[in-house]
């Protein structure tokens, strides 16, 4: 199984991209692909931009990694209430290509912060927008404070609930 897994920050030391590393390690005899998205920055969106450059490389790269994987694994951070602009500016050039970003392919949306909320905001977006966007919602969780909850020496999850909701979710991919 091709997993593909990244996170919506472009921080360098972004705790949703090692959320989103930690849930693809979790699948067996899994083909991970961690991707950072930062290797995926392209100019502003607009409608100008696009009639007058195309669609840039970058955004057909990206499409094409998520049509090369089976699973996609997102973690997404939270910025006021919303998406990363980063993430943002991303989708909105990939969905110029095809509206159906996710290509049907079976998605499970993270999302974690350093409070106790977890992001929870922005992956109920994510997840109320997902059927528009052809993804096979698989399922959602959120990891609340993660300095807390997260061993970052070790690259684990030190919270028993969320890793075995975690793995209830895992366990739909077969």
């Amino acid at each position: 199984m091709k997993i593909l897994a990244f996170g919506t920050s472009n921080s360098k030391h972004s705790i949703n991209k090692k959320l989103a590393f930690y849930a693809a390690q979790q699948i067996n005899n899994a083909d991970v692909s961690l991707i950072d998205i930062n290797d995926f920055e392209m100019p502003i969106y607009s409608e100008d931009k696009e009639k007058e450059s195309g669609i840039p490389q970058l955004a057909h790269d990206f499409y094409n990694a998520i049509g090369e994987a089976n699973t996609i694994i997102i973690s997404f951070a939270e910025y006021n209430g919303s998406y990363t602009s980063a993430y943002k500016n991303l989708f909105d050039w990939t969905s110029r290509i095809d509206m159906k970003v996710f290509q049907n392919k079976a998605v499970i949306m993270l999302s974690t912060s350093p409070g106790p909320g977890g992001a929870q905001s922005v992956l109920a977006t994510a997840q109320a927008s997902a059927p528009y966007f052809a993804a096979n919602l698989v399922g959602a969780l959120s990891l609340p404070s993660f300095f807390d909850n997260f061993d970052s020496k070790q690259g684990v999850v030190t919270h028993n609930t969320f890793k075995q909701d975690l793995l209830s979710i895992i366990s739909k991919l077969s």
